[in-house]
């Protein structure tokens, strides 16, 4: 079966850092996959708070993760201090694409951890249906 690839933008957007606690780790002494969505959520709550919206109220409409993937490059450990950039991709008419790029510095040298993708689908909470992507949102982001 083909590895999962992830197509990275060149240019990002966004660029926040995450550091790793102690309760991020996994019975292996690394952060364990779940851990590593929760980064990825919170670099998405910080990116969309950099915009002035959230999960809840993007220009008047709310969001839902449609899908996930996630491809791991190198573990993490305690006191890591995890720089994930975001960029928006592939908007239409009631979704887009968040990518991130994990990254943690060494001794000096950049390495990367990991490269996810998530599908983010425009979702009116109140009519429990998908709603549409506000005009503002897409030409906020695509300038």
């Amino acid at each position: 079966m083909p590895r999962l690839t992830i197509d990275l933008p060149e240019k990002f957007s966004f660029s926040t850092t995450i550091p790793v606690r102690i309760t991020d780790l996994n019975y292996g002494g690394h952060v364990g996959n779940d851990t590593l969505l929760s980064i990825i959520h919170e670099s998405r709550i910080q990116f969309l708070k950099h915009y002035g919206y959230s999960e809840i109220n993007l220009g008047g409409i709310g969001l839902i993760m449609g899908d996930v993937a996630i491809s791991f490059k190198q573990e993490l450990f305690y006191g890591d201090q995890v720089q994930v950039q975001v960029a928006v991709s592939d908007l239409s008419r009631v979704s887009f694409d968040i990518l991130y790029k994990l990254q943690k510095e060494k001794e000096g040298a950049t390495t990367d951890v990991a490269y996810a993708k998530t599908g983010m689908v425009c979702f009116d909470y109140e009519k429990k249906r998908v709603g549409q992507l506000p005009d503002a949102v897409r030409l906020a982001w695509t300038n």
